[in-house]
């Protein structure tokens, strides 16, 4: 695993298939896809930045490479991937082996490219905070004090706007400093640029344009009419902080079986036509803070009246809430906007009720936003967060802006789509699968946001048909895979990363094959590939349902069933790869490349993504987000959490995900990547409540508590969103958030007792060692 890890440092990529199964057959027998989960921007001080324009192949216009094949006598340069012949310019006349450019040195595959003569002028970033009234005066002093704070965090030369709204939406001038100044937009009816140019003034005393697209100073817009709006941090930080702290609740009065009218719809599509008029293509970001769900206008998720509840998984798979597929439209049309103007929408959801994210995730995720959930505006969650975003520190994320990214592969390799924070830019290319996953049928995408922990789920599909030259190997036995991200620098300059890869391929499916199998990589991909499959049944599903309602068709798709479709693919996963006499199942055994893949499908089919009981359409959008833009270490965090153990007998060690982990004189610190978890035995938690820790004689003890504090704070640090803390007992009615996440090989219905001071778990699920049994008896078959 650790030539995996020193693979994913260098480049930032990890791969299913190391060694690649080298026809289109072999590649389905495999089960699991050849597909990577590659973070463009991830932080490594040894990529070279190079202050010129890259090299690139006049026929697939790949980049130069440390794969090109170089004569120097000739100054020509073959692609790997096209194996065009290209001659080098004139400024690369000096090139020999003994003096070689950056980017063709071998250590270097990735490199990062900046020229300043082609990016023109350093473009500031832009941030308008759209912000929620309909809330008790408590949130509202809460979100308050965490916008003041971010506000004083922001660089000095990026731009700031600022939207209230409630009943109505309010859109403050920031550059009229003299009194405080807004344009009130009616909540029920969506707002087009058109009515914001003319109702805003943009044009006041001159001749407005008849023909084309107004979109910011090219266009006739005045720098000041922009200013009234958009102004840089330093100089309007005084009014800003007068507007927050004026900041009340929503005036309009709501009855008591009412809730409040929140038009959430219509103040992003403000905010969004406000942007694409003042500051089109420029890297901006609206940052939403949303307090409770939408019930006014074009984007609602439910009426005011508190008789009918918040639509829930099961009225969705009912297709009962006419509501949310209207929400979802409004939202798609949004995304459509902001990725045009390549801008994205940042989420802060802090209610206890469901506030519309899963109506909003494709606005989200498709321009490659940020989500937060937490309970209330005054969670450390939600603070610590926010003040992540801007804060300058080693675990900063380096907010980065209008991305492109693009692909290019050896022609036996084709790309089925990405599942992740991007939208598809829709370039038809030879090297686009017939099968979509995800964002597919092109070979770039756009990314209007992303940071230095932003991942994309690259799925291949393997062209090469089966023939002679799949039996022989020849010497040509390697696969070139590159990625060109494009992209605005949180400096504000444009920059070029290009990252190039080359994998061997073997014919059949034998033990070379299994060499280069990374079981993480293979979890994290088999899970977004669910979760995928998941939510396109369900649109699917609800897209039926409406039909039969309206147009009388009586026939709706069959539910997709993600546990069996895991089951399936682990058996025949494990008929394929494991070693076993025929119909012998204590024969079976699996290798050591292979043995820790089950255990994660186990995990992977009772974690919150495929298991959608007792979590709301929200929370269920939430976590799919998080996965879907998370690093594969994250991403198996997720899936199986991480249990440490601290006990007297041992210092800190790594113990099985297992009830019987539990004992009444140790501690256990559970990481589920959202929740943290610090859970004290019986013993533990009565030595600390009579005080111990404070006695001298006890330091011991004192450390012993303190130990796993500290973990979970350096944990915490480093982490985005901030995960909740959970510190609670044995016994104790928050001991459910580790119980819930242990395999239950005690539960009340086994045989075997659990040990002294030990744990049971009152649950009918099957335990870890039923489900091999099972996998064992089915795989050998």
């Amino acid at each position: 695993m650790s030539e995996f890890l020193d693979l994913e440092a260098q480049d930032g990529i990890r791969m299913t298939w190391n060694i690649i199964p080298g026809t289109k057959q072999d590649a389905a027998n495999c089960v699991v896809p050849v597909s990577a989960i590659y973070t463009p921007l991830k932080p490594n001080p040894a990529i070279p930045v190079l202050p010129y324009a890259p090299l690139r192949c006049r026929m697939c216009r790949s980049i130069l490479n440390a794969f090109s094949v170089v004569d120097f006598v000739a100054k020509i340069w073959v692609c790997p991937f096209c194996f065009q012949r290209n001659h080098f310019p004139q400024h690369y006349s000096t090139i020999s082996e003994n003096n070689l450019p950056a980017e063709l040195f071998p250590q270097f595959t990735t490199v990062e490219y900046i020229s300043t003569a082609e990016t023109g002028p350093v473009a500031p970033p832009v941030f308008l905070f759209v912000v929620d009234t309909c809330m008790i005066e408590e949130e509202i002093g809460y979100l308050k004090s965490a916008l003041a704070q971010a506000i004083e965090l922001l660089p000095d030369q990026s731009l700031v706007g600022f939207i209230t709204f409630g009943t109505y939406v309010q859109v403050h001038e920031l550059g009229f400093g003299l009194l405080q100044k807004s344009y009130v937009f009616k909540g029920t009816k969506e707002v087009t640029k058109e009515q914001i140019l003319d109702q805003m003034g943009f044009f006041a005393g001159k001749t407005k344009p008849t023909t084309g697209v107004i979109a910011g100073a090219r266009d006739g817009l005045s720098a000041g009419n922009i200013a009234r709006f958009l102004l840089p941090a330093s100089e309007c930080e005084f009014v800003l902080n007068s507007i927050i702290e004026e900041l009340q609740k929503d005036p309009w009065p709501v009855s008591a079986d009412k809730r409040s009218s929140r038009c959430t719809g219509v103040a992003l599509s403000v905010a969004a036509s406000l942007l694409g008029v003042c500051v089109p293509g420029s890297g901006a970001r609206i940052m939403a803070f949303v307090g409770g769900p939408s019930t006014e206008g074009p984007g609602s998720i439910v009426s005011k009246s508190l008789s009918e509840p918040i639509r829930s998984h099961k009225d969705l798979d009912k297709g009962s809430p006419q509501l949310y597929t209207k929400a979802v439209k409004f939202y798609e049309n949004i995304s459509k906007q902001l990725v045009d103007q390549g801008h994205v929408l940042d989420l802060f959801a802090c209610a206890l009720d469901q506030v519309g994210i899963a109506e909003m995730k494709v606005a989200v995720e498709r321009t490659g936003g940020i989500v937060v959930l937490a309970e209330s505006f005054g969670h450390s969650v939600f603070k610590d967060s926010l003040r992540r975003i801007f804060q300058t520190s080693d675990n900063d994320l380096d907010l980065s802006f209008n991305g492109i990214f693009e692909i290019n592969c050896s022609k036996d390799v084709k790309i089925q789509g990405i599942i992740g924070p991007c939208t598809s830019l829709e370039k038809q290319s030879p090297l686009s699968s017939d099968t979509v996953v995800g964002q597919g049928n092109t070979s770039a995408w756009k990314m209007c946001g992303l940071d230095r922990k932003t991942s994309l789920c690259l799925i291949f599909d393997i062209a090469k048909k089966d023939g002679p030259d799949s039996i022989v190997q020849s010497a040509s036995n390697q696969f070139y895979f590159q990625f060109l991200t494009y992209y605005q620098h949180h400096g504000g300059q444009m920059r070029l990363r290009a990252t190039t890869l080359s994998r061997k391929w073997v014919a059949g499916s034998g033990s070379e094959l299994i060499a280069g199998f990374d079981q993480e990589a293979a979890a994290a991909v088999m899970a977004r590939l669910v979760s995928f499959k998941m939510e396109a049944a369900h649109n699917l599903h609800v897209a039926f349902r409406l039909l039969s309602q309206y147009d009388g068709y009586s026939l709706v798709p069959a539910d997709f069933d993600p546990i069996r479709w895991l089951d399936r693919a682990l058996i025949t996963f494990c008929s394929k790869f494991g070693d076993y006499h025929k119909e012998t199942p204590s024969s079976f055994s699996l290798s050591p490349r292979l043995s820790i893949f089950p255990q994660f499908m186990f995990n992977l089919r009772r974690s919150q993504f495929v298991q959608v009981f007792n979590n709301s359409p929200d929370e269920t959008a939430y976590f799919t987000m998080m996965l879907n833009r998370e690093n594969v270490a994250n991403a198996v965090v997720m899936i199986q959490p991480s249990l440490i153990s601290y006990s007297f007998q041992s210092g800190p060690e790594p113990v099985l995900l297992d009830v019987t982990a539990i004992a009444a004189d140790r501690i256990l610190l559970l990481d589920s990547y959202f929740t943290i978890v610090i859970f004290h035995g019986i013993t533990i938690a009565q030595w600390r409540k009579a005080g111990y820790q404070d006695q001298e004689g006890h330091e011991s003890f004192a450390q012993l508590l303190q130990a796993p504090k500290e973990e979970a704070d350096a944990i915490i640090k480093e982490r985005f969103p901030v995960p909740r803390l959970v510190v609670c007992d044995q016994y104790g009615s928050q001991a459910r958030f580790l119980l819930a996440k242990l395999n239950p090989s005690v539960s009340y219905n086994s045989d075997n007792p659990p040990p002294p001071g030990g744990d049971v778990i009152f649950t009918d699920d099957v335990s870890f060692q039923v489900f091999m049994d099972h996998l064992q008896r089915l795989a050998v078959q």
